[in-house]
C-alpha cells in the first residue's frame, strides 16, 4: 500500500479542562489511529510542522509521539518520517456500544421499499455473462481520449471561464445537434438541447417539470425502470400499456385513459423487449398527443445499434406539433463513467426547464463535456460507432448461434438483431424468477423480464447482455446457461417483503 498523504492538517477534539496538553494529544492521536481516520502507512507530519500546525511546542510533540511508537502505534526512523503502523489498525472496529439509530434513520428503514428491478439484488463487481452494465469498454479508444483530454486540460481558458447558460457546453450541443440531424434526422438547434449528467437526471427533470402528484401518464409494460422511478417520485399515476410487435398499443393506452398528461416510449428499440415501433402505431401516438394537448417522452434507447435494415429515424423526426421530448446519452456509446446525456425540447420549454435546473445545478460545464465535443467534431465518434456495430454485430450472432446449438427446448432467443442485450423466451416450465436465480448458481447473471413488468403477467423470459463479452466467453456462457436451465427441479420461490425477486436494469 502507498503511504497516505499527510498534506492535510489532522483534525483535533478540544483539550478538557485541567487536561494537559501531553495527555491532550496522546488521546486524540492514539483515536484517530483506532477510529481509522489515521489509516495504515500514514506519513505524518515532521515534529517541527506539527507542533506549527496545532500550536504546540515541539517538545510536547516528540513526547507523544515517542509514546505512541513505544506503544506500537507509530514507527519512527531517520530519513523516512513516522508512520502510522499496520499492526495498530486491527483494532478498527472495536466495540463501541450498541448506538440506537436516530428517528429520522428509523422511519426510513421501516418505510422505504427498493424498486422492483433492484429487490434483493446483491452487489456484484464481477462482470459476469449475460451482464448488461457496460458496453465492450476494452474497444474504447482510451489513449485517443486520454490525448483529447490532456489537450483540454492544458488550456482551461478554452472550457473553464466561459459564460455558462445552464445549458451546457455550447460546441457539444452544436455537434450533438448535428449528429442527431443525420443519424436520427432529428429537427433540433443547439439551443433546443439541456446536457444533463444522463438519461436518469434527464427523465427525473421532465417528471418534475411536467407532471404533479396523481396525474396520469403511459409507460410501456414490460417497460424501463428508470422511467418508472422517475415517474413514481413525483407520485404521477402510471398507466401500464402493453406492447406487441408493433410496441406500444396506443389503442389499448386510449381504453385505459384517453387523457393521459404524456406518453414514455423507447420506439427505436423497445426496452426489454426489444422491438422497433411500427410507422403506423407512431403516427397514432403523435396524433393522440396533439389532439389532447399531452407530452410524448422519446427515449432514444440503443437506437444507434441496428444490425440490419434500414436505419429508424427518431419520433421526434416526424413530430409537427412540438409534442415530443427526446431523450439520450453517451454511456452505452462510449464508457459508463462518461455521465454525460442530453434533452431534446421544443423551444417553448427551454426557459422553463432551464430555470427548473438552476434550482439544483448552478454550473453546467465540464471538461468531459468539452473532451467529447472535440472527440465528436474530429469524426472519432462516427469511426467508433461504425467499428463497434460491426464488433456487436459478431457478438449477437455468436449468442445465438450458440443458443440454437445449446438452448433448444430450454430457451427461444430473440430473432431482432438490434441492441445490446436481447430476450429469450422460456420453452422449459420455469417462470422468470425461477430462471434466473437457477442461472445465479452457475455463475450467469440473466434477469428476469418479469422485473421489467408492470401489470402484464410474467413474459417467462430472460434478457442478456452481450455486448461487453467476446464469442468464446459468450459460447462459455451460453453452455453454463443450459446446463442451469435443464434441471428438472425448479429452486424454491422465495420473495422479498415487496413481493419481487432481485433485478438489475440498463
Amino acid at each position: 500500500m502507498s503511504k497516505a498523504s499527510s498534506a492535510y492538517e489532522l483534525s483535533l477534539g478540544p483539550r478538557a479542562a485541567g487536561e494537559t496538553l501531553t495527555g491532550w494529544l496522546y488521546a486524540e492521536l492514539r483515536r484517530a489511529i483506532l477510529d481509522g481516520r489515521l489509516i495504515a502507512g500514514t506519513r505524518l507530519p515532521p515534529t517541527r510542522e506539527f507542533a506549527a500546525q496545532h500550536g504546540l511546542s515541539r517538545g510536547t510533540v516528540v513526547s507523544v509521539f515517542e509514546r505512541l511508537e513505544g506503544e506500537g502505534y507509530l514507527s519512527g526512523r531517520v530519513g523516512s518520517g513516522t508512520t502510522v503502523n499496520r499492526l495498530a489498525t486491527a483494532t478498527r472496529g472495536r466495540a463501541t456500544g450498541r448506538r440506537t439509530s436516530p428517528a429520522y434513520i428509523r422511519r426510513l428503514a421501516l418505510t422505504y421499499q427498493r424498486p422492483k428491478p433492484w429487490a434483493g439484488m446483491a452487489a456484484s463487481e464481477d462482470i459476469r455473462p449475460f451482464a448488461m452494465r457496460d458496453p465492450a469498454i476494452d474497444r474504447f479508444p482510451a489513449k485517443l481520449w486520454g490525448s483529447l483530454a490532456a489537450k483540454r486540460a492544458r488550456t482551461l481558458k478554452s472550457w473553464l471561464q466561459i459564460q455558462d447558460d445552464g445549458c451546457g457546453y455550447r460546441p457539444l450541443r452544436e455537434a450533438i445537434a448535428h449528429y442527431l440531424a443525420v443519424s436520427r434526422g432529428v429537427r433540433c438547434s443547439a439551443e433546443q438541447i439541456l446536457l444533463v449528467s444522463g438519461n436518469q437526471q434527464a427523465l427525473d427533470l421532465i417528471a418534475r417539470v411536467l407532471l404533479s402528484p396523481g396525474e396520469p401518464i403511459w409507460m410501456e409494460d414490460p417497460g424501463y425502470f428508470g422511467a418508472s422511478i422517475a415517474f413514481t417520485t413525483v407520485a404521477a399515476r402510471i398507466i401500464p400499456v402493453p406492447v406487441d410487435e408493433h410496441g406500444m398499443d396506443v389503442g389499448a393506452g386510449l381504453r385505459l385513459c384517453r387523457r393521459a398528461r404524456g406518453a414514455y416510449v423507447t420506439p427505436a428499440h423497445q426496452f426489454p423487449l426489444g422491438m422497433t415501433m411500427s410507422l403506423g402505431r407512431r403516427m397514432e401516438l403523435l396524433a393522440w398527443a396533439a389532439r389532447t394537448g399531452a407530452f410524448v417522452i422519446e427515449d432514444d434507447y440503443d437506437s444507434e445499434y441496428r444490425f440490419e435494415g434500414r436505419p429508424v429515424p427518431a419520433l421526434q423526426s416526424l413530430d409537427e406539433n412540438s409534442s415530443v421530448i427526446l431523450c439520450g446519452s453517451f454511456g452505452k456509446l462510449l464508457f459508463p463513467s462518461l455521465r454525460i446525456g442530453y434533452l431534446v425540447l421544443p423551444d417553448a420549454l427551454i426557459g422553463y426547464f432551464r430555470a427548473f435546473r438552476y434550482r439544483t445545478d448552478f454550473r453546467n460545464l465540464s471538461l468531459d463535456q468539452a473532451v467529447l465535443c472535440d472527440f465528436m467534431v474530429a469524426g472519432h465518434l462516427g469511426r467508433h460507432l461504425r467499428r463497434m456495430r460491426g464488433i456487436y454485430s459478431s457478438r449477437l450472432g455468436a449468442l445465438r448461434d450458440a443458443g440454437d446449438r445449446y438452448l433448444g427446448g430450454l430457451l427461444r432467443l430473440s430473432n431482432i438483431r438490434a441492441g445490446l442485450c436481447t430476450a429469450g423466451f422460456l420453452e422449459n416450465g420455469l417462470d422468470s424468477w425461477q430462471a434466473e436465480t437457477q442461472a445465479a448458481t452457475a455463475g450467469i447473471e440473466a434477469i428476469a423480464l418479469d422485473r421489467y413488468t408492470l401489470k402484464r403477467p410474467d413474459p417467462g423470459g430472460l434478457l442478456l447482455g452481450f455486448a461487453a463479452f467476446d464469442e468464446d466467453t459468450i459460447r462459455q456462457g451460453v453452455r453454463r446457461l443450459a446446463a442451469a436451465l435443464e434441471r428438472k427441479k425448479p429452486l424454491v420461490r422465495a420473495k422479498t417483503a415487496a413481493g419481487h425477486a432481485t433485478g438489475r436494469g440498463r
